[in-house]
């Protein structure tokens, strides 16, 4: 929305400056984009006084002019045919930006003469077109401020423009009398009383308009209009065409340009037919579908069904609320013309316009909703408008439909401005702010909503208005009061407080962490045991999002597939988010997950790149539980979910149901689909599932570290080859609970001497004594009880 200063206070009285308007419109909500000021590149031009002007000795065309400055008297050459002496100029001197000839003059030599400035015309200083002659000023003292006299003598010259962003509940102030509006409630000027018109009609209008019931409810409620005989169209008034040119649009002629003047001063868009060439009486009504209708824009629209529109007898001559068809359109040969105001239903405006792909001014206001109660005093002023600008006399008013009721009222609870906005703010005040945007306050303190106001539909508008006039800035920041005196409560959770250390323990292996979307296509879902109706979305985004995702692993192959199509063959991605396994609340929780492809590092010369594998997914996995505080010690458990590698992958629990957390190598058939290629390992953590600390301490145990000298014993078992490598070493570790202090398999062999269904495992026994240093009986007797532990345990033997 773009108006002049000039336009402004045509309905404001106000002082304040340029600046000080703006910075009130940006806190009042109506964001200021640009302000354009012609004044901003004159500064520096002065004024100066022609003393003498000879004719050029080498130049018929050119004098040799004495101009007296403010910097004393100066040479210049002018070939103005008005150069003369005696008269005051616009002085541009060396160095100075001329802005209409996008040059910075320099001293010169002009047919031998040389020349210490220039005398600018009007269309150099960019303030007309006119250039037949140099600027003659009839007062202003030598080294006077330009811009100075232009302010005090022509300041629609040196109009600035002001653009301000709307929002779409602010219909209000597409006029620049809502804009005034605001401004005066906030405190910078006075509004000027709104202009008044009442035209006696002469004579009945020749031509009238019918509204189809089927259009009243939700498409024309009121249609007013009147036929003005014998106009003469041609041109506007200067001052009409250099505002309108000020904010971008292009004058047409007389008839148009009032119309385009009353869109932007008041918020109503009007629109003119060219009465001679209307055939019969005009009907509102709703289109069948497939009309057609060559626009002001001189393009042809087809038309939908439903569409509203204005025909005559011929077919349809205006889109209605949008634009008007070239056919009846006005031109400078038009005499007789029929001003239309109609108040449209703006939802109905917004789908024919974007299904028209038609952006006009009109639709702009009329889709946001425009007043209705001034539907009648626009008409008059308008036709007022046209009778002083075009002359002619106008017919009585023809009316269809009836001007529909947006009569409300809410009760202004004045203390309300306390508790939902913070402020302090008298209620006399409040009344004051509400009564100058043009509420009516009555004794009941019941606030009557003014008509061009829709955005207002409940108390608490009437609240965000006066602190919107009050200004949010004086708004006090003061800190919320503790709910208890002392130290306050941890605000996270012990299971919160887990999650962020399980991310940051997996994020610290080398993990770069996902954040998928929760919901996945049904195909994916069931590819990880969901996909039923339990998890299906009522509203989904897309095809795509249909359900609500059973595992992380869905978003994190998807990931994977992307970035290997990008040329990342090698990554390490987790993601830490909800899972839902149905839609009750207990069948949702929180899991960490994370997948490693391709290999474990890039390559080198020392040949320590390798594929990664299941041991790296389950090093991973058990780092992470121990970091949220998992038992060392966890039973493996086979069973895997069909996602998982049939043999390659395995459950970690606390006893036989609580599963903690599983890892190994993802299914062929899950990748396939996915789009990846090659191996893929995994691990996954149910964070809720490890038991939380009986003692709550914020501090960790103190460390309990024995001062005698640990032993390792080396020791090789023979065993059956489906007996699995934890099953020895719990065995291991259970011979003797107070002294053994960590079991480590280092050497698997198969082969060689051993017999076909038989495998040798090699562990290190770690002996940490408490009391006394450990002699050769003691470390034999604890040996003897690892083998027979792991012997009865396994059926193993002691490899020779």
């Amino acid at each position: 929305m773009k108006f002049t200063l000039s336009w402004l206070k045509d309905h404001l009285e106000t002082d304040a400056s340029v600046d000080e308007i703006c910075e009130a419109l940006t806190d009042l909500g109506l964001e200021v984009e640009e302000v354009i000021n012609p004044a901003d590149a004159l500064k520096g031009f002065t004024l100066g006084k022609v003393k003498t002007a000879e004719k050029h000795p080498d130049a018929d065309r050119l004098r040799v002019c004495v101009v007296a400055t403010d910097e004393g008297d100066k040479q210049i050459i002018c070939g103005a045919p008005n150069a003369r002496a005696g008269i005051t100029v616009v002085v541009c001197k060396p160095g100075q930006y001329i802005p209409g000839l996008d040059i910075t003059i320099k001293v010169g030599k002009i047919r031998g003469v040389e020349s210490f400035g220039m005398m600018a015309s009007e269309r150099e200083m960019e303030l007309s077109e006119e250039h037949d002659g140099i600027i003659e000023l009839p007062s202003g003292e030598v080294g006077d401020s330009f811009t100075d006299w232009l302010n005090a003598n022509s300041p629609e010259k040196i109009d600035p423009v002001i653009d301000i962003a709307i929002t779409p509940n602010r219909p209000d102030a597409l006029g620049v009398r809502g804009i005034a509006r605001d401004l005066a409630a906030r405190g910078l000027g006075v509004m000027k009383p709104a202009k008044t018109a009442e035209i006696a009609g002469e004579f009945d209008s020749a031509i009238n308009v019918t509204i189809d019931d089927d259009t009243r409810e939700n498409g024309c409620e009121v249609f007013m209009g009147r036929l003005i005989k014998g106009v003469k169209n041609g041109p506007s008034p200067e001052w009409l065409q250099t505002r309108l040119k000020a904010i971008g649009l292009r004058p047409i002629s007389a008839l148009v340009d009032i119309t385009n003047f009353f869109t932007y001063d008041m918020n109503r868009p009007l629109h003119v037919f060219d009465a001679g060439k209307v055939n019969g009486d005009l009907r509102v009504h709703r289109t069948q579908g497939g009309e057609t209708l060559v626009g002001l824009d001189e393009k042809e629209h087809t038309l939908a069904p439903g569409m509203v529109v204005i025909s005559d007898n011929s077919g349809v001559e205006s889109i209605a609320g949008i634009m008007g068809g070239l056919a009846t359109g006005c031109t400078n040969d038009t005499v007789d013309v029929f001003v239309e105001a109609a108040f449209w239903e703006p939802i109905q405006i917004a789908k024919t316009g974007r299904a028209l792909k038609i952006n006009s001014d009109a639709r702009y206001r009329n889709e946001r909703g425009i007043d209705p109660a001034f539907n009648a005093p626009a008409l008059e002023l308008a036709t007022q408008m046209v009778l002083d600008l075009c002359g002619g006399t106008a017919s009585h008013v023809v009316t269809a439909g009836a001007v529909p009721d947006v009569a409300r009222a809410y009760k202004l609870d004045t203390d309300r401005v306390q508790s939902l906005v913070g402020m302090e703010i008298p209620a006399e005040i409040q009344r004051a702010t509400l009564t100058a945007l043009g509420f009516t306050i009555d004794r009941d303190d019941m606030a009557h909503v003014p008509s061009w106001r829709p955005d207002v539909l409940g108390s608490a508008d009437l609240v965000e208005e006066v602190a919107r006039i009050a200004s949010l800035t004086k708004l006090v920041g003061k800190p919320l009061a503790r709910a208890r005196v002392g130290v306050p409560k941890p605000v996270l959770t012990p299971l919160q407080k887990r999650e962020g250390m399980a991310r940051r323990t997996v994020a610290t292996l080398g993990y770069n962490e996902c954040v998928t979307y929760s919901f996945i296509d049904a195909e994916s879902a069931a590819l990880y045991g969901g996909g039923g109706e339990t998890s299906r979305l009522q509203n989904p985004i897309s095809s795509e999002m249909s359900h609500m995702r059973p595992s992380l692993l869905p978003g994190l192959m998807a990931a994977a597939a992307r970035n290997q199509a990008r040329g990342f063959m090698d990554m390490a991605l987790f993601e830490v988010g909800p899972v839902f396994h149905g839609a009750e609340p207990d069948e949702q929780e929180v899991m960490v997950t994370g997948i490693l492809v391709g290999h474990t590092g890039p390559k080198d010369r020392h040949g320590m790149r390798r594929p990664v594998d299941m041991f790296d997914a389950k090093a991973d996995l058990e780092a992470t539980l121990a970091a949220i505080g998992a038992p060392v010690k966890l039973m493996h458990v086979r069973g895997m979910n069909e996602w998982w590698h049939p043999g390659r992958a395995a459950k970690l629990s606390l006893g036989p149901k609580n599963t903690l957390g599983a890892f190994g190598e993802l299914h062929p058939k899950v990748i396939k689909a996915a789009g990846v290629k090659g191996a893929v390992v995994a691990f996954a953590v149910h964070i809720a599932k490890v038991p939380f600390p009986k003692t709550k301490t914020a501090t960790r145990p103190a460390l309990k570290a024995s001062v005698l000298q640990a032993v390792e014993r080396d020791f090789a078992f023979v065993v059956a080859s489906d007996i699995e490598a934890i099953t020895l070493i719990n065995a291991a570790s259970g011979a003797d609970k107070a002294l053994i202090s960590g079991v480590r398999l280092f050497d698997e062999f198969i082969g060689g001497s051993l017999g076909e269904n038989e495998k040798s495992l090699a562990i290190t026994v770690r002996l940490q004594p408490q009391d006394k240093t450990l002699t050769d009986a003691d470390i034999e007797a604890v040996s003897a009880k690892i083998i027979a532990k792991v012997t009865k345990a396994t059926g193993a033997t002691l490899r020779g």
